[in-house]
């Protein structure tokens, strides 16, 4: 028997298990729906188990895998879009507030009357 550490957890799965259904261990070592007592259980039946029990768990869990795999690419485009989005609303609402410092600016410029300016000249 062979160990096989996953996750901070041990599964003993026989050599010839792991030779045999190399794919459909990954499977079950890899799937979120099973807890680990559920992955070690069925490690530990996998060898009475007819052709057809492996090959309905495996296409299960494949199934399963590639269920998540899309929905993964779908929360990745959807979460780049309002990224995205949200990148576009923060330099909108920086540009505003450039804008409005600018304008303060000029408008403490603007402030200046000529009799400051001429005040300022013989001060020197």
């Amino acid at each position: 028997m062979a160990d096989i550490k996953h996750d901070n957890h041990t599964f003993f799965v026989p050599d010839e298990i792991q030779a045999q259904y190399g794919e459909l261990v990954k499977l079950v070592l890899n799937t979120e729906s099973m807890d680990n007592e559920e992955k070690q259980y069925w490690f530990d039946i996998l060898p009475s188990m007819t052709d057809e029990q492996v090959d309905r768990l495996y296409n299960i869990l494949e199934t399963e895998r590639k269920k998540l795999e899309e929905l993964e690419e779908k929360y990745q485009e959807e979460i780049k879009m309002l990224n995205e989005k949200h990148l576009i609303e923060w330099q909108e609402y920086q540009t505003k507030e450039n804008k409005k410092k600018i304008q303060e600016e000029e408008s403490k410029d603007n402030e200046w009357d000529a009799d400051d300016v001429l005040n300022m000249l013989d001060e020197l």
